[in-house]
């Protein structure tokens, strides 16, 4: 049963799990390169492998754990498969939390103090 506290009511226990595992999904460095690569527009695997630096194979698998999830899909062109993010809310979701960081990291007065700044507490903190 889902609670009301002042105007929100709490998420059932099946939309936490379903947010719980995207975030999962997200949680690696490498498929949050490719997500928002591919949010700011489609690309193959040959591409997104050399945007975000990764081999082929890895880029590939990571790709088909996206899929299965239903966060990217992809469509055939001639020889080549072509994806593209199925979900434009993870888009937004993944935008926001980059570019939050990124702006806090560019504004910070210590860049060398990687505890003072939020990023650095993020990892310190194991998340």
């Amino acid at each position: 049963m889902a609670k009301v506290v002042g105007a929100f009511q709490d998420p059932s226990a099946e939309v936490l799990a379903e947010a719980a595992a995207a975030f999962g999904l997200l949680a690696s460095s490498a498929r949050l390169h490719i997500m928002w690569a591919l949010s700011q527009g489609e690309s193959d695997v040959t591409h997104l492998a050399d945007r975000v630096g990764g081999a082929l194979p890895a880029v590939s698998q990571h790709l088909a754990k996206l899929k299965l999830a239903g966060l990217v899909r992809a469509r055939r062109e001639g020889r080549r498969q072509v994806y593209y993010v199925d979900d434009p809310d993870i888009v937004t979701v993944v935008r926001v939390m980059v570019g939050q960081l990124t702006a806090r990291e560019t504004s910070s007065a210590a860049p060398s103090a990687t505890s003072s700044t939020p990023t650095g507490r993020l990892r310190e903190a194991g998340v």
